[in-house]
Order: C-alpha cells, then structure tokens, then sequence
C-alpha cells in the first residue's frame, strides 16, 4: 500500500469534515486561481469561519483526525460499510498542520473532530492529547472547538473542555426512533447524559471562577449541537421542538441545521434525494425567532404549514404574522419592543433605532423606512404618524404580494 502524503491526507480529512455542521461556514466565494489554490481563496482545504463568543468571526482549520469509523450510521459518508477513501493523521500532526497555518495567518484556531476508531476512548484520547499538546507545549492561545464522543467515559470527556473553547455533541437526528433506525450504535439518553454533565462542568467552572481567579476554564464558549434535515421522516415542528427542549435542558450555545445530502453507496433506507436548501434556511430562521424574538416554540410551529413544515416561500415570522392578522397593525410610536420584534421586516437592529428614534419625534413613514432595510414588507403591519393600513392588512394576496424571489436568503 502507497503511503498517502501529508498534503493527500489533509486534501481527504478537510473535505470530510465539511458536513459537520457544528462549526459555522461562511460559504464565501472568493476569485482565485490554480484550481483554487491561489493567494486570498478563501474555499477548500478545510479553512471555514465560525464566530468567536465575543461575536469576532474567525477563520479556522477544519478538518478530521480521522474518517475510519467502528461505527455504521446510515446517513454518514465515513461509515464502517463506506467505500469512501480513508485516511488519518497522529496528535503531532495535526498540531504541526494547526501551527503552520497558524503562523502563516491562514487561521485563527482549530475545529477538530474525528470518526471512531479503534473506540470511542481511544479516539476521544487522541483528539484531547491534540489540544493538550497546543496548550501545554506550544501555549496555543488560539480558539479551539473539539467534537466529543458521547460513548467515551465522562472524565476524557472532561478533559476536552478543560483545553477547547467549546465542545459539541451532535444528536445527529431530531427523534429517539429515527436515531434508532438510522444510526443503531447510538443512543439518545448517552447522548443527552453527556450533554448534560458538560452543561453541569461548565456552571461549575463559571462559579469557581468567580470566587477564584485562577480556577481552569471548562469550555468558555459553550456546547453546540447538530441535527441533521431530512434523512428521516421528522417534520419542522418536531425539529423546532426537539431544539427548544435541547437549549432549554442543556444550556446550548448554538443548534446547527444540517439538510442531509445523499452520498455514495447510500443505504436503501435513506432518501434518494435531499431536502430543499432553503428548509434549512427556515429552521434558522424559526431558531432566530426563538433565541433572539421572544417567540415561543408553540408560536414558531403556528407558522408551518399543514403538513407540519415551514413554508419555503415566505420566512417563519411573516407566516405567523399571515395567520395571526388581529395582531397588526403594530404602532411603532406606541408599542412595546416585544410587539415590535414580531413585525415582518423589522430586525433586532431596525427595533432597537425605533425605539431610539421615538425618543425624540413622533414617527412617520418616511422615518421607519429610513431605520429599516425595507418598508414594503413592514408598511402592512404597522402604524405612524401619517400612515395606517386599511384593506391592505386583509387582502386575500398578501402572502404573494410580499414572497420574496425564491432565490433571495433573507433573515426576516
């Protein structure tokens, strides 16, 4: 057997690790040359860009320890039954892989994850002894972000947050029985327990941190999640629900969306193809609505339509405005932030310059599109000073009316 070469190695592991969802994308295109390889791309081997909990956006290498795997789910290309090519790399490897791109400011830090091999102890070891070595021996103050292994014993489990920034779990599917039929060698309540004891480790270390100044720091940024859309049966409503409970249960930082997409040699029993792009997009969306607009998990799935989906057509808040008509118009001179937040067009942002805004001067229409990105969308649902809605809010077509091109991604 051909030893593959470093350069093979990590051209295989950066592109398997690209459908972990759990480290944020940006999906940025950048002109390039030589296949991609050219100065200033920022596509292909495994650099993406996440968010730093200070909100920075930061550009990290991306790759797998390995793709050889114990374990035989379904939907997952790197599978014991895979015919995919594999491939690995020891601890000091990816250490040296991590500094050299380091140094040469390509990356900020490290989002390491790995498929099981050997056991899940034994992974779990290798993939902490990566991090240790980047903090103990080359004192890596960079960001980390370890994918841990449910299945391996609590105490490496805590090691890993005692060296990464944030760690994740991923539950993979949003219910106990497609869990059980697409990925047989996992189980939901070892997942969800070891959520919860990182959840507990990181309570702890935030109070031991406040009465001592020099107690370790266990996974300062938090714990993520990843589901994964459309490999079984699981509509929106069930998803939004399983996300709610996780970051109620758990605490978590971020639940990441993952649409499935086939891959080859793909089990009888998944689907021959994947779901809309755009529902990913929606569940963000609905995920937005809960963790940043006060809505309630009831109140997202109100917004799906009758076979439990969100609508691709329109976003999440604009259906649940459609159905809930009695609750506009919204006077933006007069109503509180929570009713505002619930405006079709209005952000968080656009809120926030209302209120501001209204401090000092009645609001018209003209000064609402001036603090707005665009007033088309919000002029049927609010009143001002100078403009009150009368049959627009009723019209049978506003739904078609405010669609966006389905080729727009908004966020509300």
């Amino acid at each position: 057997m051909v030893q593959k070469t470093l350069q093979q190695r990590l051209e295989t592991l950066a592109d398997a690790a690209k459908y972990d969802a759990s480290c944020a994308s940006s999906g940025t295109a950048k002109k390039n040359s030589l296949g991609g390889k050219g100065i200033g791309s920022t596509e292909g081997m495994g650099i993406c860009h996440a968010y730093a909990p200070d909100g920075r956006c930061i550009s990290l290498l991306k790759i797998l320890l390995t793709n050889h795997c114990i374990f035989d789910c379904h939907y997952c290309i790197n599978r014991k039954s895979s015919n995919v090519e594999r491939a690995r790399f020891t601890p000091q490897e990816v250490v040296d892989l991590t500094l050299n791109f380091y140094r040469r400011n390509y990356i900020e830090g490290l989002f390491l994850s790995s498929g099981i091999v050997k056991s899940a102890n034994h992974t779990m070891e290798q993939l902490v002894e990566v991090a240790r070595i980047l903090r103990e021996e080359h004192d890596f103050r960079g960001y980390i972000h370890l994918k841990t292994i449910p299945e391996a014993d609590a105490e490496i489990i805590h090691q890993a947050g005692l060296y990464a920034d944030r760690v994740s779990i991923n539950v993979e599917l949003p219910t106990r029985a497609g869990l059980t039929r697409l990925a047989p060698d996992k189980d939901e309540n070892q997942i969800e327990g070891a959520m919860g004891r990182t959840k507990t480790r990181i309570i702890e270390a935030k109070d031991e941190r406040k009465r001592f100044r020099h107690a370790p720091r266990f996974a300062p940024a938090g714990q993520s999640t990843q589901m994964i859309v459309g490999a079984d049966d699981a509509n929106d409503t069930a998803i939004i629900s399983k996300a709610s409970r996780l970051y109620g249960a758990f605490g978590l930082r971020r639940v990441y969306y993952s649409a499935f997409s086939p891959i080859p040699d793909a089990s009888a029993v998944l689907p021959l193809k994947r779901p809309p792009l755009l529902r990913e997009h929606r569940l963000y969306q609905s995920d937005w609505l809960m963790r940043f607009y006060g809505f309630a998990p009831g109140e997202v799935a109100d917004a799906t339509e009758a076979d439990g989906n969100l609508p691709l057509d329109i976003d999440p808040k604009l259906a649940w405005a459609l159905k809930f008509r009695e609750s506009f118009p919204v006077d933006v001179n007069r109503a509180a932030k929570e009713q505002l937040l619930r405006v079709p067009g209005l952000g968080t942002t656009a809120v926030g310059r209302i209120l501001a805004a209204r401090r000092h001067r009645t609001l018209r229409l003209d000064d609402v599109a001036r603090l707005t990105a665009s007033i088309a969308k919000v002029r049927p649902f609010i009143c001002a000073l100078d403009w009150r809605p009368t049959l627009l809010t009723d019209r049978a077509d506003l739904r078609r009316l405010l669609a966006p091109r389905v080729e727009q991604l908004e966020l509300f």
